[in-house]
Formats: C-alpha cells, sequence, structure tokens
C-alpha cells in the first residue's frame, strides 16, 4: 500500500454541487484496480471506486492490504468501497484508508450469496438500522470533516422499504447514495429507473443511478429520467473505458494508453490480458478473438496489437477508429447473415444424415411426411423451395463477387500504408472464400435434401405397391390350389372309386346323350319351322275369309237399300 497522505482544495461533495452531471466507475471485483482507475481517469472519468474490499481480512492482514489496496498521488478523488456486517470493524477499515482516499462506500448491494451468507451485501438493505449504526460509527471516528460516507444499495420489491432505509442512512449522515435500479434477485431485467427517481425525489442528498450504462447515450437518457446527480458505470466501462469522453468504442489510443499503465504498474498478465479482451470485444471478429484470447505473455499481446492494429500513432488511430466502424458495419451487414447460412448449412447435414440412418425405413419416413402438420405445411413448400433457392443464388454470386474483389490485383506494400493493411485485405479474402463455399455446399445440399426426400417417397410408394401385388398374388395362388383341390375331389366323386375305364365309360355315355340331345334339338328345330309355316298359312287363309266376308256384308247391305227403296 503506498503510504502518503493528499489534501485536496476540492472535497468530493464539492464537485456534486456544481450541478454537472459526475461520472463514475463503479466498484468492480478484479478489475477496479489502480492501472484500470488511472485509465478510465484519462477519459473523463470524474469518480473512481476500489474494488470491494472484504473489512474483516483488510483489517487482519498487512499482506491483503497490500494486494488490495494501492494507490498514487494522481488516483483521486478516490472511494474505497467495503464489505462489513459490523460497524467498528468498518469504522476502523475507513480509518486505515482515510489519509489515502476521499470516502469510503459501504456494499450493500452484491446479490452473490456467498457475501450474503457472510452478512455482506444486498442482505444489509434488509437491517436499515445497522447500516445506520455502520454510517454513524465511520462519520464519528474519521476525523476529516470532508471524509465521505456512501453505500451502494439495491432496491425492494417493495419500494417503500428502499425509501425508509434510505431516509434512515440521510439521517445517520450519509454523504449520498448510489441506487442499482434492480431487486437483489434480479440480474438482467430492466434497471426500475422510476424507482430511482422516486428515490432521489424523497432524499436531500445527492443520488447515484446504476445499472445498463454502456455508453454516454445511456448516461444522458438515465439522468433524464431520474434527475440523479451522477451516474455509475460498471461493464460498459470495461468494454469501452474511453466511454465518458464520448466513444463509442475503444480508441486504439486507449487501448496502448492501458498497454503503458499496466506495464509500468507491473499489472499480472491475467487481468492486463482480460481487460484487453473486453476492450477489442467489439472492434475484432470470431476469429481475430480466439488468436488474441490463446495468447499467453505480455509480450504476445503487445506483437499482436502492433501486428494487428499499429503503432499507437496519429495514422494508427485515425485507421483504427475507422477500423471500427468498418467492424461495425460488417459485423451488423454480414455476420447474422452468414451466420443463419452456416445454421442453414448445418441443419441440413443433419437432415441428411437422419434421412439416411439404416434403421428407419422409406415407409416409416413416408409415415412421417403424411402427418397432419406436413399437409398443412405442403401447400407453401414449393413456393419456399423457389425462395430458398434464390436466396442462396444471390448469397452465392455475392460471395464470388467478393471473393473476386479481394483476390484481384495486390497494393504493392510501402512505407505509406497501414502495417494491417495487408493482413486486413487476406482475412476479408478469406472470410469472401469461406462464404462462398457456404452458400455453394448450402445450395447443392437443399437440392440434395429435395431430392432424397422426393426418392425416398417414390421408394415408399414403390414399396407399398409390391407389398400389396406380393398379397394379391399369394392370394391368387391359395385360390388356385382351393380350385385344385376342389377339381381333385370332383373328379374322384365322379369316378365313383371305379377307375380310369369307369371314367371312359360315362364319358362316352355322356356323348351319347349329347348326340341324342342334339338330334332332339334339330327335330324340334324342324317341328317348330313346320309350325310356322302352318300358321302363316292359316294367316293367308284367315285374311282371305276375312276379305269375303267384307265382301257379301257389302253386297248386303247393297240389297237391303234397294228393298227399302221399293217399298217406298
Amino acid at each position: 500500500m503506498v503510504t502518503f497522505n493528499m489534501t485536496t482544495n476540492n472535497t468530493v461533495m464539492d464537485m456534486f454541487e456544481k450541478g454537472n452531471v459526475l461520472k463514475i466507475s463503479a466498484p468492480m471485483v478484479r478489475y477496479s484496480k489502480l492501472a484500470f482507475r488511472s485509465l478510465v481517469r484519462k477519459y473523463d472519468c470524474d469518480i473512481c471506486f476500489t474494488p470491494m474490499i472484504v473489512a474483516p481480512d483488510f483489517l487482519r492482514s498487512v499482506k491483503a492490504r497490500d494486494s488490495e489496496f494501492t494507490t498514487n498521488t494522481a488516483d483521486r478523488p478516490l472511494i474505497v468501497q467495503f464489505a462489513a456486517s459490523d460497524a467498528q470493524t468498518l469504522a476502523d477499515a475507513a480509518c486505515v484508508v482515510a489519509p489515502f482516499s476521499d470516502g469510503v462506500d459501504l456494499n450493500c448491494g452484491c446479490p452473490q450469496r456467498w457475501a450474503m451468507s457472510e452478512g455482506y451485501g444486498a442482505c444489509l438493505i434488509n437491517k436499515p438500522e445497522l447500516v445506520k449504526d455502520m454510517v454513524r460509527h465511520v462519520r464519528n471516528q474519521v476525523v476529516n470533516p470532508n471524509y465521505t460516507i456512501s453505500i451502494k444499495i439495491r432496491i425492494h420489491k417493495q419500494l417503500r422499504q428502499t425509501v425508509d432505509m434510505c431516509q434512515k442512512a440521510e439521517a445517520a449522515g450519509v454523504s449520498w447514495i448510489t441506487v442499482h435500479g434492480r431487486t437483489a434477485e434480479e440480474r438482467h431485467q430492466p434497471v426500475h429507473f422510476d424507482a430511482i427517481k422516486t428515490i432521489k425525489d424523497s432524499l436531500s442528498i445527492p443520488v447515484i443511478a446504476n445499472g445498463d450504462i454502456r455508453s454516454l447515450q445511456d448516461l444522458e437518457t438515465t439522468h433524464q429520467l431520474t434527475g440523479v446527480h451522477g451516474v455509475m458505470a460498471a461493464r460498459g466501462l470495461l468494454a469501452n473505458p474511453a466511454m465518458f469522453a464520448g466513444y463509442n468504442e475503444t480508441p486504439l489510443e486507449c487501448v496502448w494508453d492501458w498497454v503503458d499503465l499496466s506495464t509500468d504498474q507491473g499489472t499480472p498478465f491475467t487481468s492486463f490480458h482480460q481487460h484487453l479482451i473486453y476492450m477489442l470485444e467489439r472492434v475484432s471478429s470470431q476469429p481475430e478473438r480466439k488468436v488474441f484470447n490463446s495468447l499467453h505473455s505480455t509480450a504476445a499481446v503487445i506483437d499482436y496489437l502492433h501486428s494487428t492494429y499499429g503503432s499507437p500513432d496519429t495514422l494508427s488511430v485515425v485507421c483504427f477508429s475507422s477500423g471500427i466502424e468498418c467492424h461495425r458495419t460488417i459485423l451488423l451487414e454480414m455476420s447474422l447473415q452468414w451466420t443463419t447460412v452456416a445454421c442453414f448449412l448445418y441443419a441440413e447435414i443433419f437432415v441428411l444424415l437422419l434421412l439416411c440412418l439404416p434403421f428407419i425405413s422409406a415407409s416409416r419416413w413416408q409415415s412421417i411426411f403424411q402427418l397432419s402438420i406436413w399437409k398443412r405445411m405442403s401447400k407453401f413448400w414449393n413456393k419456399a423451395f423457389i425462395a430458398m433457392i434464390i436466396i442462396l443464388i444471390v448469397f452465392f454470386f455475392d460471395a464470388m463477387r467478393e471473393v473476386r474483389k479481394y483476390s484481384g490485383e495486390q497494393p504493392a506494400k510501402n512505407a505509406n500504408l497501414h502495417p494491417s493493411t495487408f493482413d486486413n485485405l487476406h482475412m476479408k479474402l478469406f472470410r469472401a472464400q469461406r462464404n462462398l463455399y457456404i452458400s455453394g455446399f448450402s445450395l447443392f445440399l437443399w437440392l440434395v435434401m429435395r431430392r432424397v426426400i422426393t426418392l425416398t417417397s417414390q421408394l415408399a410408394t414403390q414399396s407399398g405397391n409390391t407389398a400389396a401385388l406380393q398379397t394379391q398374388a399369394d392370394n391368387a395362388n391359395l385360390a388356385a390350389k382351393k380350385y385344385m383341390e376342389d377339381n381333385i375331389l370332383l373328379k374322384q366323386t365322379l369316378m365313383g372309386g371305379k377307375g380310369d375305364k369307369a371314367t371312359a365309360e360315362e364319358n362316352e355315355l355322356l356323348r351319347k346323350e349329347i348326340e341324342q340331345f342334339k338330334e332332339e334339338q334339330k327335330a324340334s328345330k324342324e317341328a317348330l319351322k313346320k309350325s310356322q309355316s302352318e300358321v302363316e298359312a292359316m294367316k293367308k287363309q284367315y285374311d282371305g275369309l276375312t276379305a269375303e266376308y267384307d265382301r257379301l256384308l257389302k253386297e248386303h247391305q247393297a240389297l237391303q237399300e234397294s228393298g227399302d227403296k221399293k217399298d217406298d
């Protein structure tokens, strides 16, 4: 621990009275060490917190004090955060760090189980009297009247409890309160800005808002929604330590500042490397992150930064900034597109492997395809198939265009070009070729999958037809066999046990009877013809008699008429 005393003309509370929204770096375990605090101070951070320090361990061990709390003359204003469960321990720890800091903060918001099981963190929001007593002990035992005592809390489900606790802490002399706008059970749910505003309006001391601050725009939005005096950021600063200075992404200058500060102060490699992983996460591609994450020494990291992003001069800063925007554009426009195509390719491979499983027959697949859900989808199948073909063809030609673009004439190397120009060019060519292969294989497998499904359906239909024909043939064989048995039985019945001779005699007798029947039929036909001739003759005779009768009838009428005339 650096041992020096420092007095400042301006206190932390004076900073609140200036009316500006204070920008504060949150206490982050393993990350809010001296080197990182020095870095964010270069980029408009107003107040820095140390990582949370367990007060009993801090007091008990000199080694713990030297490890957990390091500072220097430029590390101001500085707030030391402690985790404590009793008032005297917190007051003793505050007295130890008071000469080297501007205030202490009691952690009443850590939701981790180990902390709450030890009586630290978020469990303290349910013990307002204990918090009040701890604030009073620090206030009474620290000699410096400008030394601040603050608390960092989470909210209750019943907001009235939080307001009551904050008012009790205010009455005990707390300097300000930081409110993380979530309950102890919430992790990634939206921040309750309305709760922070309610707490702020109920107190006369400054209130700091915390939760989901990832850009300067988030800071301004939070201030507008809550009216707080300051905003505290944690992971947003890890990803972009220059966030408070208005940068949307980590500038290269900030990266090299971190390299200089961490190497000067002897930061362990694990912490040095992890901070860079956070800083470069948004501006590097997945293959680049994989390479960077595998580095195992400070020298290797620095060599990688030089070869990939160049030296920290003006040209490099400009190129890096434009590279960030380029990366953002590529990530936004290309990553989701080609990730989707790659996932589609893997899905095709999975479906093809599934269709080729030997223990699932074609008839079983056909029964699956005949489920109601597939029948409802079948009317859209052809349109979806054609649409996917068109999309994959467009992606294929787009990837081909990119390959031709980056595999064209290479620029000549010279000192005026950015050191990473050729690496970036080759990386883009690699990605374009990868996308070409992905889209091409996706298109090919999509056609193959369609054909395999069609062939599977046809094979199942053919198998069903073959099975039906086989059943029909078996039934025909059984019927023929039955007819043969009946024929044999009939033959035996006709023979009556007399053998072939009896059968021949019976056949001869039957033949004679047939001939006799034919002769009788012939005689009948002749008799029928004779009868028909007689009928015709009788008909002619009947017609002649009818004509004669009509003639006589006319003569009779004529005679009768002549007789009547004579009588007159």
